[in-house]
């Protein structure tokens, strides 16, 4: 795309910052849009993958890099990092190899602009231009999303336009520099960048404001392409794009604990550290008789290989002293008084990020699930002989349940306002259903705390027979309640099927068991008083097996596009043969009061 620009003067200033401006901001939606697709295509695996590696710096070194180039932005891998260590997910001392790799991955962005600048009457090296197949990626990426009923494609269609989006805007800015040099005073800017140093912080200051370490590079490039733009003035502004770019992860940082901040401190700390020792050395240069970076204009892919070889170099003389490094950051980001751990945290650093914050839920949702089902074990074993040490963990877990709910509940309703895949929706949908169900169990715990309290309070001592067929009933509920929770956290859709007969059996414990008592109130053998208590703790064990039916069958129907537990529930049971009936004959047989 070639633009002539014949007007002067204040005009011709006028159209080029308007061209300028106008290709930034075609960048960075461009940028944005297409690292939306990305990320939503990589999905939770992301996070998943980051947790096995994080212990070994190579590999995060690796990952750092590989995540960051497909997401195109180390800014939003830094922030997903600040996210992650603030929950608690990752420990501080394992980001390093990331913060590492991901600078290094940033690189690649600056290496795809700088086709542009090559290959110049080259038929082959033409067709490689991003320029020439970023059209026809928008509109393969157009008819991806109009066309096809695929959810990936419909996703690799917006990478394909943020692509073209992104390239458009760089022509843009590229076009607006055709003609800069003959702008009255630019001669003068140039010769201000000439400093290194001041270059340095006219990029710094540039890069913070914008918040992309790529758009600045992108510009420097395009800059590149008018001329006159030397390796003394390119250095610093490449190294003050590295160090702006740590503003977006140091707002990111604000309210966070003090290993999310140190998260920050060291990715500054590199970025800082690795400029000055390539300013020292730039300084040095001349003194050993290297004086042509005053002189010799820069390309478009020097900017690529400074770029590069900053990062690169950075990483390798910082890696032997990443424990000093790790103490330092220790030692200037200190606890604060009123810091606190949280238990129940989702970080909204990451709420933007759809896969990952949907992982997150769903690690807390098990953590829940966990809880929950220690809560109901631990209140059955007071029924035996009641203990306040035990009791008041039951009460700690009630507590922290209903905390799990309230804010995991806000958040997937938040969540899935957001541009969810049908799977994420269907993951969603699932937890938003169990929650109420877990903390619902983990009230009858509570209820059934309060029963074997008022047992010892009144010294209420249940006949042989009432004690046998309520250790039978509790059996029943802790077979019940560990297959619940275990085929939920482990997505098992078979051992959720075998949740429903067991419910079936405890159903008929329970009508069979008040049967009896009322046999034995009738005979003299139970009192009234018994009576009441007996019978509240039947109906809290069958209404926790009513509520492990549920998430059970939202389990077995995740993948249904609307979660009906009724109909299903109406389904099995009616059927008259077939694994449920079968199930539910071996259970009855197992739970035998005879």
């Amino acid at each position: 795309m070639e633009i002539l620009i014949e007007s002067s003067g204040a005009t011709q200033i006028l159209i080029m910052f308007a061209m300028l401006v106008g290709g930034l901001a075609f960048f960075m939606y461009g940028m944005n849009v297409m690292s939306n697709g990305l990320e939503t295509m990589a999905g939770g695996g992301l996070e998943r993958t980051m947790k096995k590696v994080t212990a070994n710096d190579f590999l995060g070194l690796f990952l750092g890099a590989g995540i960051t180039v497909a997401i195109q932005s180390s800014s939003a891998f830094t922030v997903m990092l600040v996210g992650l260590v603030n929950s608690g997910i990752i420990q501080f001392g394992n980001t390093f190899g990331m913060i590492m790799g991901s600078n290094i991955g940033t690189t690649l962005t600056a290496w795809i602009l700088s086709l542009a600048g090559i290959g110049e009457g080259n038929f082959f090296m033409t067709l490689l231009q991003p320029m020439t197949f970023a059209p026809i990626l928008a509109f393969v990426g157009i008819v991806l999303r109009m066309m096809s009923k695929s959810e990936k494609k419909h996703n690799l269609g917006i990478i394909f336009i943020g692509f073209a989006v992104l390239m458009f805007g760089m022509e843009l800015m590229s076009a607006s520099m055709v003609s800069v040099r003959e702008i009255p005073g630019f001669d003068k800017f140039l010769a201000s960048l000439s400093s290194p140093i001041i270059a340095l912080l006219v990029s710094t200051i540039f890069t913070g404001v914008i918040q992309s370490s790529a758009a600045t590079i992108g510009i420097v490039q395009a800059l590149a392409l008018s001329g006159g733009i030397t390796w003394q003035m390119a250095i610093p502004l490449v190294l003050g794009a590295n160090i702006g770019t740590c503003v977006t992860a140091l707002i990111s940082s604000v309210g966070t604990n003090k290993n999310a901040k140190r998260v920050v401190m060291m990715h500054f700390f590199v970025n800082v550290f690795g400029s000055a020792l390539c300013m020292i050395i730039m300084y040095l240069l001349p003194i050993f008789g290297v004086d042509w970076l005053k002189s010799v204009d820069v390309r478009m892919v020097d900017i690529a290989i400074i770029h590069t070889l900053f990062n690169v170099v950075t990483t390798v003389v910082l890696f032997p002293i990443k424990k000093l490094i790790i103490k330092f950051c220790t030692k200037i980001v200190t606890e604060g008084k009123d810091e606190k751990q949280h238990t129940v945290f989702l970080d909204e650093r990451i709420f933007n990020n759809t896969p990952l914050a949907i992982s997150e839920c769903r690690r807390l949702s098990n953590e829940m699930a966990k809880h929950t089902k220690t809560a109901i074990i631990t209140s059955l074993e007071l029924i035996d002989g009641y203990d306040e040490q035990k009791s008041q963990f039951v009460r700690d877990m009630e507590t922290l349940t209903d905390k799990y709910e309230d804010k995991l509940g806000t958040y997937l309703v938040r969540l899935s306002s957001n541009n969810l895949s049908e799977d994420d929706s269907h993951a969603v949908s699932r937890m938003l259903h169990s929650l109420s169900d877990f903390e619902r169990i983990s009230d009858h715990a509570l209820n059934l705390c309060g029963t074997a309290l008022e047992i010892k309070e009144k010294n209420i001592v249940f006949s042989d027979d009432a004690k046998r067929e309520i250790s039978i009933m509790t059996d029943a509920l802790k077979e019940i309640v560990n297959i619940t929770v275990d085929s939920f956290i482990n997505d098992d859709f078979e051992a959720a099927s075998h949740v429903e007969p067991i419910e079936q059996v405890i159903d008929k414990l329970k009508d069979e068991l008040k049967s009896r008592h009322i046999d034995r109130l009738q005979k003299g053998e139970c009192t009234v008083q018994m009576g009441f208590v007996f019978s509240d703790l039947l109906t809290n064990m069958e209404r926790v097996s009513d509520h492990c039916s549920n998430v059970a069958v939202y389990t077995i129907q995740q993948d249904s596009p609307k979660l009906d537990t009724h109909k299903y529930l109406r389904k099995v049971k009616t059927a008259a043969v077939g694994n449920f009936v079968e199930e539910y004959g071996e259970y009855e047989k197992k739970y035998s009061l005879d």
